[in-house]
């Protein structure tokens, strides 16, 4: 059965910061949510792609390479493979 999903719905359903709950499947690939709360570690994913989308409040990505991006409610961010950042 096709159902619709809800984002405060499913934000409602933890509290902890870093940790994702998986609210998806699509392909190959999940949809994740997560509530981010102070900075996490440096990291890179050899294989995967991230993207980070704002539902409410702000994220500072980080990035060895480049200068930090600020992203606001309803802006993304795809965070490619292999690259290091922080959000």
């Amino acid at each position: 059965m096709i159902t619709k999903q809800n984002l405060a719905d499913g934000f409602a359903t933890f509290r902890e910061p870093w940790s994702p709950r998986v609210a998806g499947d699509i392909n190959d690939m999940q949809i994740k949510l997560a509530k981010l709360e102070g900075a996490f570690v440096w990291h890179s994913h050899a294989a995967e792609d991230e993207l980070f989308l704002v539902v409410s409040g702000r994220l500072r990505m980080e990035f060895r390479d480049q200068e930090a991006q600020v992203l606001e409610p309803g802006e993304f961010i795809i965070v490619p493979h292999g690259t290091e950042h922080r959000p």
